[in-house]
């Protein structure tokens, strides 16, 4: 089942009327070029200006902790003994906050970048937490295996990704049956943009070498885009919406 809902503001409210059906089976997908999976985290500007991105991330970016639990947990708490990932996890916001307040999860973060992956088991353990843990990992290549987490969440992961459709196959896969996955992305490229630019503009006055793998410029889904990517997998749900600058899906595997 696939549809779209409008955010509880009005202003936003958007036509829950979608062209494309869910899939009744995985596509086929082409082949990852080896750059894409190139696990090197040396051409990375969220490894070169990681400290850039953390303040971003703790301190400017919108918080989407109660909506996660709100949509992924409708009567406030995960079951005991939950495995949840998350994907592009930087300085360990999310993973860190979810494990913090449901001490009987299992909360495991995957990054490419060493200096947030760093960043993350330090704030971690400044808490005191033993139900959390950080990897190095590609999203495009995940090194789980089938049917592992009981839910996943990625909050701005598809800006900077070179392949979607990829990451959102291993998220399927990764995922036990009537697994969930909660994903938070920004809705304009300009906003969403910025922390890029500054990064981009930092690399070089600091005279790094050019050519990073990141984009300059984010790359942002229409509602219609996002609904087609997920709809790539075959959920049992999918469902999408809107809230201010930031746009949301929520899917529950089969």
């Amino acid at each position: 089942m696939l549809r779209t809902v409008s955010s509880n503001s009005t202003s936003l409210a958007e036509p829950a009327v979608l062209p494309i059906a869910q899939v009744s089976a995985a596509q086929p997908l082409l082949a990852v070029p080896s750059d894409d999976l190139n696990d090197n985290s040396a051409d990375s500007l969220f490894e070169h200006v990681a400290w850039l991105y953390i303040f971003c991330r703790e301190k400017l970016f919108r918080d989407d902790t109660q909506r996660m639990i709100a949509a992924l947990w409708p009567n406030g708490k995960p079951a005991k003994g939950e495995k949840i990932i998350e994907l592009g996890c930087g300085p360990g916001f999310y993973s860190c906050g979810l494990a913090e307040r449901f001490r009987e999860i299992s909360v495991l973060g995957v990054d490419r970048s060493p200096s947030q992956l760093s960043w993350a088991r330090e704030k971690r353990n400044e808490i005191g937490l033993s139900n959390c843990r950080f990897q190095s990992d590609n999203v495009l290549e995940l090194s789980h295996e089938n049917d592992t987490f009981d839910v996943l969440i990625a909050s701005r992961l598809f800006t900077v990704l070179p392949n979607r459709r990829r990451a959102v196959s291993e998220m399927y896969r990764v995922l036990r049956p009537s697994g969930r996955c909660f994903i938070a992305e920004p809705r304009w490229a300009f906003w969403a943009s910025i922390p890029l630019f500054t990064m981009w503009l930092l690399a070089g006055l600091t005279h790094f070498k050019n050519g990073y793998r990141e984009p300059s410029r984010a790359r942002v889904l229409s509602i219609r885009e996002m609904n087609r990517l997920f709809a790539t997998q075959p959920w049992r749900t999918i469902e999408t919406w809107r809230d201010g600058r930031y746009q949301y899906a929520l899917c529950e595997k089969d």
